[in-house]
């Protein structure tokens, strides 16, 4: 088991805290690998086994635990009489109301809690009612450039830094795809399953949807436009021009699900000038980019956009609000902000044209502050400076620990 320490040490700042931790993601991100990781730093601490309970809702061992009630009367019996009881509850959302019999274990015992789950019951605003104030959230994604690369270490073979991460734009980052050497169709029929799995289990049997082909053609046109600001009308456009009526409103009822089964990031538009937030032509980003090629299949031209796609799910790891920025005459394509801190961002797949040059550096330097600003490429060229704007490599920039 490869550990990865960057969530292994967000989460175990709030061990022994009154606080539910709870971690979700997208199905297949290594949510329930952590969770075996946090047992493990519990162990290394000295905790005992018989404190340390671990139950997993997606094995027929608890396929009786069903309910609140269920769950609260199956665990208050091992609860531990001499110490503090560490619960790790993985795929949490299995239980219906979850939520009450944790927050009585809250109250009522000498526990730990650390939970997992991959659709929307885990989402923010659907635990607030019973665990207001009383739950840290961690998004878990999938592979990180930095964790594929000691994945390939471990169980594949090293390469040049940059094939590398022409490899790991092709592959993505689910962890699964990455513990053997696999061919490309074959790592793409892995993840297609999670996809099936997670649309047809978490969106489409949860919420009782008639009409799947309409969403899967959704999830088909955001897949094809990511990286390109669209709305639910110019969705709603496009399904009628193929004779398949919907309005806007069920248009944003789905987008709300795929976003809720963390399949979509969305990423709204932030006017730079007037410091607010715009809530017309959003961005959305696939949870990882070999999901979206699993479904539509690879195309060149589809690099610009997961070149975006990985560089904003990087932002999203480090913590930062992402946004698109705003500009008279154009876009910035990510400021980032998180506390104090913010960054600007171009990305470019190459850079060998005079006008790429002028829009890539030309509205940066239109932002008259003095925040750190990138231009990150792709094609192998010097890294430089230009005008306090540093330019790197896309996969230099994943793996530097400075922004």
């Amino acid at each position: 088991m490869i550990l990865r320490p960057t969530y292994l040490e967000k989460i175990s700042a709030y061990s022994d805290t009154p606080f539910v931790k709870v971690l979700s993601g997208v199905r297949r991100s290594g949510k329930s690998t952590i969770l075996k990781m946090v047992a493990g730093k519990l162990r290394e601490r000295g905790i005992d086994e018989e404190r340390i309970l671990t139950y997993s809702f997606d094995s027929l061992e608890h396929e009786n635990i069903k309910t609140a009630k269920s769950l609260y009367d199956e665990l208050k019996g091992p609860l531990s009489k001499g110490g503090k009881t560490y619960l790790l509850l993985d795929e949490i959302q299995e239980v219906e109301d979850w939520e009450k019999a944790v927050n009585s274990f809250m109250a009522d015992f000498d526990v730990d809690i650390y939970v997992t789950g991959s659709n929307s019951r885990m989402m923010s605003s659907e635990i607030s009612t019973y665990l207001t104030g009383r739950y840290i959230s961690f998004r878990i994604l999938p592979l990180s450039f930095e964790e594929y690369l000691i994945f390939r270490k471990q169980y594949g073979t090293e390469s040049h830094l940059y094939t590398e991460f022409a490899r790991y734009m092709r592959f993505g980052g689910f962890p699964a795809i990455h513990l053997q050497e696999y061919a490309l169709d074959e790592a793409y029929t892995i993840v297609k399953d999670i996809y099936n799995s997670t649309i047809f289990t978490d969106i489409v049997k949860r919420s009782q949807i008639r009409k799947v082909d309409q969403l899967e053609r959704i999830v088909q046109f955001a897949f094809d436009n990511i990286g390109r600001t669209f709305s639910a009308a110019a969705i709603s456009k496009y399904l009628k021009s193929e004779n398949r009526a919907i309005d806007n409103e069920t248009v944003y009822n789905y987008l709300s699900k795929l976003e809720n089964a963390f399949i979509l990031h969305r990423c709204s538009r932030y006017d730079i000038g007037g410091k607010e937030i715009l809530k017309t032509q959003e961005k959305f980003f696939v949870c990882d980019p070999a999901m979206r090629y699993s479904v539509l299949g690879y195309t060149s031209d589809s690099v610009a956009a997961m070149l975006e796609n990985i560089v904003y799910l990087e932002l999203l790891r480090r913590g930062y609000d992402v946004y698109i920025g705003h500009v008279p005459g154009g876009e910035i394509d990510f400021v980032a902000r998180r506390q104090e801190n913010k960054l600007y961002i171009q990305i470019a797949q190459k850079s060998d044209r005079i006008e790429t040059e002028e829009r890539e550096y030309g509205r940066l330097l239109h932002i008259r502050d003095n925040y750190p600003k990138y231009v990150l490429r792709m094609d192998e060229f010097a890294g430089g400076n230009h005008e306090g704007i540093k330019t790197m490599h896309v996969a230099d920039f994943l793996l530097s620990g400075g922004y």
